[in-house]
Formats: C-alpha cells, structure tokens, sequence
C-alpha cells in the first residue's frame, strides 16, 4: 500500500472547544518538522493558526516518547531517527467564521488549515481524515471515501475541503446531472424545498457556460446566525455565513442567493484557474499576485448576474443592485489613493485589516473589481457586436490554465484582448494602474445612462433615483463627514471633510449637537437639516475629556448612483440590452 499521512480527529468534550487531533508521518528523515499553515487559501491574510495548537506530544511506532521541540511559531520538530511518528495535540476551535474552526455541544466546524500539521517531505501524499464524532453526529465533507477515512490525494486538497459534524439530516438536489448536499447549521430554513430549487438553478447556470460541472459531486455548508456574512470556497465545496434574519425577506433570501452564486462560481475561477503566484500555495507566508480583482471582482460582477440568468431576479433589480455597488465605490474616497493592481497585491495588509483610515486610503478589489468586470464585458459585448463577452474570457482562461497551472499576472489582460479581437490595453491601464475615475459611457451600449444624487439618508444605497415629488423633501442637506458606530461613537472621518477640517476625530463617542443630547443618527440627522455653511456645535468624549467642537457644514456629496434606460433607445442598443442580461427591453421596471 503507497504511504500516506493517517489523521484522527475526534471531540470527547464539545463544551471544552477542544478538538483532539493525532497525526501519523510515515518514515523519513532523522528530524520531522511538522507545521501548520499561517493562512488559508481564499482568504488573504496570515492568521497564525498555530496559536491554537496546545498540548502536542510524539511516539513512536513502539509507543516510545519522542523528543519534540518548537523551533518558530508554527513548527515543531520531532526527533525520530528515520521512523514513523504519531504527534498528538489539541487545537481550540472556538471562532464561528467560514475561515476557522468551531466545535461546540451542537456540531464541530473545522477548516484543514487551522487543524491539520504537514511536512514539506509528505505534503504530494495521500493524506487520510478518520473522524471519532459524538454519537448521533455524522460527518460531511467533500472527500471521497475509503471505508471510514476521507481520503485527499495530498495536503492541498485537504486543506482545501472543510469538515462539518453535527446531528444534521442534509438537503439534497441534483443540478447538471451532479448530486448536491446542503448542511443547514444554526437553525432550519424557513423553505426548503425553495432553497434546493434556486440553487439547483443557480448551479445550472453556471454549468451552462463552462459546459458542465467539474467536480463529481458539490457539499454546500449553510452556518445561519444573529450575525454576520460570508463565504469561502473550496474545490468541491462552500462555507456559507448568513444572517438567520434575512431569510424572511426578499432582499435578504437575493442576498442569500447572490452568495451562494458567488462562491459556487469559484469551482473555475479561482479553485481551478488561479493566478500562477498561488501555484503551488506557499502557508508559510504571503502570496503576493494583482488578480485578485480578476478572481474575486469579476466573480462579484457574476454573482449577481447568474441569479438574474437563473431568473429568480428581473432584469431591474439587477440593474438596481448595480447601482448599489456603484455607489457603494463612489462613497469610498481610498478610490482616488489606491490603484486597483494594488489592492489587489496587498490585500494581505489592507482588505482584510481595515481600519478608521481604510475608507480614505483603500478601496476593495471586490467592489471596484465588480464595476470593471461590468465595464469590461460591455466593452468586449461592443468591439464584437455582442457575438462575445466576458464570458468567453472566463472560458479561454479554463481552457489553457484550467488544469492548475496558474495564469500568469498578464494572462486575464491578454484573454480579453484576444477574445475582444481589439487592444484593451488602453482600459486596463486606466482601470487597473491609476486612481482615474472609471470611464461610464459604455453603458450607453446597452441604453444606459449613469446618474448620481446626494442620499436620502444613511441608509440610502443607491442603485434607484430620487424619490418622486419630494425634491429636497424640505431638507437642506448639511454634511458633517462621518459615519458611526454603536450608538454615539465616530467610525471614520472622510478625508477632507468639515468633521475633519474642525478637528473631529474617530472613536470621539457624540453627546449633543447644538448643546442637545443626540446619538450618532440623530447628530448625522440633525445636520441634514441644517444648511451647507451654517455652524454647528458638536459635543463630544474624547479620552474621557469633554470637548466642544464647532463644524462649518458642507453641501452633501453627489455619491449615490442610480442607472436609468435611456428615454429613446436605437434598436441596437435595445438588442444589445437583451443580450446582456437576457430580457426584453420592454420588460416591466417594477423590481422584482
């Protein structure tokens, strides 16, 4: 039998968060250093796992002690003359997100990365996972298996492939003639039987631009919560966090479904076609690439877009949720600092560490990746009479990097040019290598116009235009500057505004306005009321210290966008819109 590397997790005490792990190296070298990853893949940023690493031991074959020692924070070295060892530790799993570990009396959550040790010398080796779990808990994961281990062909595939144990009963459907699983934690969902049909046309929809699916069967991982989102992919499976809440609404179950197509688009791009820095994966440190656009932006652009093609959203919704993201770039002002190439290269230090200052100095390669993606397929839809688009770009990069290789930091510019038929040079390097503001006139290809307005409010996203019949509503729209957290504190400070020129700081926690007790919405309120150039007094903590500032106040800023059709469309442009989101041009405005 060929060697492989032998695991066994088990959990005898859920309350304690401890998971007990045993790992067995064959034969090699005198000294084994064992090491566990400092990141994960698809999540950018060291997270040092091995903190949660306590308690490790080692033997041999006989059972005999076998000296180990940690030599940096994420290796052990074990002393074994050339035998095979078994190391035995406990790691605590106590973080409920799709990129860590989580066990409790109710299931265990575990990625490979915060879990598993590895060397170097067996990393291409078969690596084998057998689970001791509680009884009445099953365990799901997208290995395959041989008898009662999940077998990984080596330790990046099991790095790649989450486990879930719990009491769970799976839903299940078939999309593209491959068998689906979804695992529901944290409570049921409200329609099942709608939940499995959406994402099985989701799924299909996808499968249709690449031809089929590229895994034999696909594990959804569904965690609902009282807070927060997100998702990770992996190479046959998903991590999903959701919100429990949002399940009872329209917008929220869109969102849900938006996600779910996010990471499932992943199976190409990024899992499979992925930049040539990640290849092969380096856990020890940084992987620096600038595609990180090319890989999480356009598949933000498509995540959206397969819920429209699945049509579970109108073609107006979809331009509506556009319109949000453009406006959620617009009121980011780190987009007049930071290149997108840049973002991208280092969101290892910047995306994933935000902080009062990020609005101002950062912008995300999700968000201002999704509108190039957008810009881009529309300007390929153009230079080929919409005969190809960005579509065929995505099949191109499977086609010659689809088997792991790795595209080279020009290879997504090049697949554009090459499919446009055209030099999109020229757009790249004004999308990509500057801080301009993006170029909208290409929406008039598809008999679009871009429009921007002050909000309405701090909730206002965007994406529709001004209320009709209440032009100004009898507000005059003094802007201050800030955001805020919690109930009074200052988040963020926009560069340049009147709460920064009077001296306003972030975590100022707000008392009153004008000498009137007020929280942060009501101070943001209060000053919208106010005319641009009047006086305010803002009262605030600072360090325990009380502090009255005075804030000149600014005319709010024209950030949130909404795109409209225009009012007489050639027959091109009609055409074109519908070979772009797949609707008549005439279908109903109403959202769905």
């Amino acid at each position: 039998m060929p060697q492989a590397v032998h695991y066994r997790v088990s959990m005898s005490r859920p309350h304690s968060h401890l998971l007990e792990v045993e790992v067995t190296f064959p034969a090699g070298p005198d000294a084994l250093d064992a090491v566990l990853p400092v990141w994960t893949p698809g999540s950018y940023l060291v997270r040092e796992f091995a903190r949660h690493v306590q308690d490790l031991t080692a033997t041999g074959a006989d059972g005999t002690p076998l000296t180990v020692r940690r030599v940096d924070k994420r290796t052990w070295r074990v002393s074994t003359a050339g035998r095979a060892a078994t190391l035995r530790y406990r790691v605590y799993a106590n973080e409920l997100t799709v990129r860590t570990s989580h066990l409790d009396g109710t299931h265990a959550y575990f990625n490979g990365a915060c879990v598993f040790l590895y060397t170097e010398a067996t990393r291409g080796l078969e690596h084998h996972v057998t689970v001791e779990a509680p009884k009445g808990w099953r365990t799901f994961c997208a290995l395959g298996q041989r008898g009662e281990a999940f077998v990984a062909k080596d330790y990046d595939e099991l790095v790649d492939s989450p486990f879930e144990v719990g009491p769970h009963t799976p839903l299940t459907f078939t999309a593209a003639g491959v068998p689906h699983e979804v695992v529901v934690w944290g409570d049921s969902v409200p329609d099942a039987e709608r939940l499995t049909s959406d994402l099985a046309r989701i799924c299909e929809a996808q499968a249709r631009v690449y031809g089929g699916l590229p895994v034999p069967r696909y594990l959804f991982l569904l965690y609902l919560t009282d807070k927060g989102r997100g998702g990770l992919e992996h190479q046959a499976s998903t991590a999903l966090l959701f919100p429990r809440a949002g399940l009872s609404s329209t917008r929220g179950w869109e969102d849900l479904l938006t996600l779910a197509a996010h990471e499932y688009f992943h199976l190409w791009n990024i899992k499979r076609v992925k930049p040539r820095a990640l290849v092969p994966f380096d856990y020890s440190q940084e992987n620096y690439t600038s595609l990180l656009w090319a890989f999480e932006g356009s598949t933000a652009y498509y995540d959206n877009l397969f819920v429209r093609r699945a049509g579970l959203m109108s073609a107006q919704r979809y331009l509506t949720r556009l319109g949000e993201t453009l406006t959620a770039l617009h009121s980011t002002p780190g987009r007049r600092v930071q290149t997108l190439a840049e973002a991208s290269l280092v969101s290892w230090v910047k995306h994933y560490r935000p902080d009062e200052h990020s609005p101002d100095s950062a912008i995300s390669y999700y968000l201002k990746g999704e509108v190039v993606s957008a810009l881009l397929d529309l300007e390929i839809r153009r230079a080929t009479a919409d005969t190809r688009g960005l579509d065929d770009v995505m099949r191109l990069l499977w086609k010659r990097y689809g088997d792991g290789s790795g595209v080279p930091e020009e290879g997504v510019e090049a697949a554009a040019s090459e499919v446009a038929g055209t030099d999109l040079t020229p757009f790249f390097d004004r999308a990509l290598r500057t801080t301009e503001e993006l170029d909208y006139s290409i929406f008039s290809y598809v008999g679009l116009e871009v429009s921007f307005r002050p909000r309405e409010s701090t909730g206002d996203k965007g994406g529709t235009p001004p209320p009709k019949g209440k032009p100004g509503d009898g507000r005059f729209r003094g802007w201050l500057g800030l955001t805020t957290k919690g109930s009074a504190t200052v988040a963020t400070v926009v560069d340049g505004s009147p709460a920064q020129e009077a001296g306003l700081y972030a975590e100022d926690d707000v008392v009153a306005l004008d000498g009137w007790k007020v929280d942060g919405a009501g101070l943001l309120s209060r000053c919208e009321d106010r005319k641009p150039g009047e006086t305010v007094r803002v009262t605030v903590f600072r360090r325990d210290r009380l502090l009255e500032v005075p804030v000149v106040l600014g005319p709010k800023p024209a950030d949130a966008v909404w795109l409209s059709r225009v009012e007489r469309p050639t027959d091109a442009q009609k055409a074109a819109f519908q070979a772009w989101l797949g609707a008549p041009w005439d279908e109903s405005p109403a959202p769905a």
